[in-house]
């Protein structure tokens, strides 16, 4: 339930100091862009390669909240380089390696650029190795939430979405370069740590624990998270075997226990409705209500700050099909997560016997949907595919308006075509990245005979209140 970024553009350098020794020499190559320039936050991201793997080995201590790590990022570069650059956000650099020889670095901003002791050549793979230590920051959203490093009561979490990851490791972060991942995680042996995909390994020693986590399908770094705590852990397995992990701090489980015992009953429905699951596992991490105050759906076990109610784990659930496999390409394209995963919540609702999408919709046209009359007339503030900026992307529009669209797209094929339609899309773009000229397209081709002018330009991109259909 949060937000993104996107794009490419040339921007310039500044110049490289040697902050650490390597070899030198001449290149003809230039230096990779120091942002994607996405149309919310144009610093996200960099250009000039592609991550496709992060190892990153970790060690906390809560009681000094002091954090070590080691990344080691394997990436292809797509044109021929001089020097890249990774968002780092705080922390302390110690030493960057690239194919095993130390580079110069320097640091500007959440911009660490690195210039390998030889030019890499377009289409080239590479490996780069970052030494940091420090105390993660938590970074202050433009709409005031807060992600990143959050410290609890009994450990800390790391939340990504929607530039939260750089807090906590150095990497290519924009939701268009996703990556798997290893993460390697050491904590004092009273705590836990819960992370995405799967737990390969654990082990004591010496007082401390290493937890072994890896997801092996592509994820984008703003869904990566860290959890680190004590957990009441549970791990069984749905109807069809998939692996359900959950972990739950003890102080919520009571609470969390009769929502959680729905999961495989939500992912049954939800793979009815939206397709074969495209995750090896899912789950939930239910943490002690903090600082973060906003569920996330972090890949294969959404994160919740308190037990969830049905209706938001349903949600969390629906992002791993939208968002999570099929993210977007910038953060403009925020609906096309919260719209869905809105909507899947609803299509709930009318299938287990609550209201029908349609008498939703209604209340939400009439203003009979919040008790709060500000909060009726905030669904019509800006329209969901055009968000005014940064600090909106994960306002009323984006959700409730987000899901109108969709509700006026399956009146517009009927029940039967909608329903493809939702398998459709999150099949054609499993794993990949969409954007919303992606998703109109792909509605008109999949409904040729229909006409949806009305729907995109009132709609989706209309200001103001859409006379009613």
């Amino acid at each position: 339930m949060r937000l993104p970024r996107l794009l490419l553009a040339a921007a310039t350098l500044t110049a490289l100091t040697a902050c650490s020794g390597g070899g030198g020499g001449g290149v003809d190559g230039t230096p990779g862009a120091a942002g994607l320039r996405d149309p919310y936050f144009p610093k996200a991201g960099n250009g000039g390669y592609d991550v496709g793997h992060y190892d990153l080995t970790l060690a906390y201590d809560p009681d000094a909240e002091h954090l070590t790590g080691t990344a080691t990022i394997t990436a292809r570069a797509t044109q021929d380089l001089s020097a890249f650059n990774l968002d780092l956000k705080g922390l302390d650099v110690e030493n960057v390696t690239v194919e095993g020889r130390e580079a110069r670095f320097n640091r500007a901003g959440q911009e660490l650029t690195v210039r390998p002791p030889d030019e890499l050549d377009d289409g080239e793979t590479f490996r780069v190795r970052v030494r940091y230590s420090g105390e993660p920051e938590t970074i202050t959203d433009a709409d005031d939430s807060e992600e990143g490093w959050l410290p609890t009561d009994d450990g800390a979490v790391g939340l990504g979405e929607p530039v939260g990851s750089m807090a906590w490791f150095p990497g290519n972060h924009h939701p268009s370069d996703k990556a798997t991942y290893d993460l390697a995680v050491t904590v004092p042996e009273e705590y836990g740590v819960v992370s995405n995909g799967e737990l390969t390994d654990e082990s004591t020693s010496g007082g401390r624990t290493t937890f072994r986590w890896h997801t092996a399908e592509p994820m984008a770094s703003y869904l990566a998270t860290v959890a680190v705590g004590d957990w009441k852990v549970s791990r069984s397995a749905t109807g069809d075997g998939l692996p359900v992990y959950t972990a739950v701090d003890p102080e919520q489980e009571a609470a969390s226990r009769p929502v959680l015992a729905q999961l495989p009953a939500i992912m049954k429905w939800e793979q009815d409705t939206f397709g074969p699951y495209p995750f090896s596992s899912t789950g939930a991490i239910v943490d002690r209500r903090g600082d973060a105050g906003y569920a996330l759906e972090t890949q294969h076990r959404p994160y919740f700050p308190g037990a969830p109610d049905t209706g938001t784990l349903v949600h969390e659930l629906a992002h791993q099909w939208y968002g999570d496999s099929v993210t977007p390409k910038s953060w403009r394209d925020m609906w096309l997560n919260e719209g869905f995963a809105t909507y899947a919540e609803w299509l709930w609702s009318e299938d287990h016997g609550g209201d029908s999408a349609q008498e939703i919709f209604d209340a939400l046209y009439d203003g009979d949907y919040f008790d709060d009359a500000a909060a009726n007339e905030a669904v019509w503030a800006f329209p969901p595919g055009k968000p005014p900026d940064a600090a909106h992307i994960s306002d009323s529009p984006v959700y409730q308006r987000g899901a109108m669209v969709l509700h006026r797209v399956r009146r517009t094929v009927g029940d039967d075509a909608f329903r493809a339609l939702l398998r459709d899309w999150a099949a054609a773009h499993r794993h990949g990245n969409a954007d919303t000229d992606d998703f109109t397209a792909f509605v008109e081709e999949s409904a040729p005979e229909k006409d949806f002018t009305e729907i995109w330009e009132d709609w989706l991109f209309g200001d103001g209140k859409p006379e009613r259909p």
